[in-house]
């Protein structure tokens, strides 16, 4: 044991148990999100279907997406200790917890929701784009940045639907040709507004399916 150790513990993001940033029984205590989902937007459902209420009669830029687990309390230590906290090796975690739960998108090539520049000088790095690196590395995957900003976007936290919607309208412009196919990672899926707008960037960057995969979705 280092000096280091002895001065700051690691402990387990969720229960606080020393040896870990996520101990084992976390790790496999996630809640995990299982079949029947919506065919479009991943939400949980009571029997396969190919559009739910929640994306019933929206326009969204993304043929589909998919999280690994629900966004619960447990989950959302997990992620403010990386996003918030700079505990980065989370980010592995999260990827191989999505490499054994989804399903890997048949795509050529991964990119990420762009970083606003001032929250990543505030956390002195980018979630989404961590959370692709070490995705691609588990799918043997490139990784790109094909979309960029055009505007910072101030905090959805707290707004509803229609004004997350409104918030990041226009926001995202493709920073590079895309490939045909292609996925866009984040690390949580709210209301689809982010991933929405960012995947019809990439739309208009060339690309003619996006896949969006998430390590969390927040469930109604």
């Amino acid at each position: 044991m280092s000096f280091l150790d002895i001065l700051l513990p690691v402990r387990c993001v969720v229960c606080a148990a020393g040896g870990e940033q996520l101990c084992a029984g976390c790790r496999e205590g996630l809640p995990l999100l299982r079949p029947p989902l919506c065919e479009r937007c991943g939400a949980p459902t009571a029997w396969p279907v190919s559009r739910c209420r929640e994306c019933s009669g929206r326009r969204l830029a993304f043929a589909s997406a998919r999280a690994a687990v629900e966004y619960d309390d447990r989950v959302r230590r997990l992620v403010a200790g990386w996003k918030e906290r700079g505990l980065r090796r989370l980010a592995a975690e999260a990827a191989g917890v999505i490499a054994a739960a989804v399903e890997p998108p048949g795509v050529s090539m991964l990119t990420y929701v762009p970083p606003d520049l001032e929250r990543v000088l505030q956390r002195g790095h980018h979630p989404a784009q961590r959370l692709a690196i070490e995705l691609g590395r588990r799918w043997e995957l490139p990784v790109g940045g094909l979309v960029g900003r055009t505007r910072s976007v101030p905090h959805q936290r707290g707004l509803s639907r229609a004004e997350r919607r409104r918030n990041v309208a226009g926001a995202f412009r493709p920073a590079a040709e895309s490939p045909a196919r292609v996925a866009l990672v984040d690390d949580v899926y709210t209301s689809g507004a982010t991933v929405a707008a960012a995947a019809s960037a990439l739309r208009k960057g060339g690309a003619r399916r996006v896949d969006v995969v998430t390590f969390a979705r927040v469930v109604r």
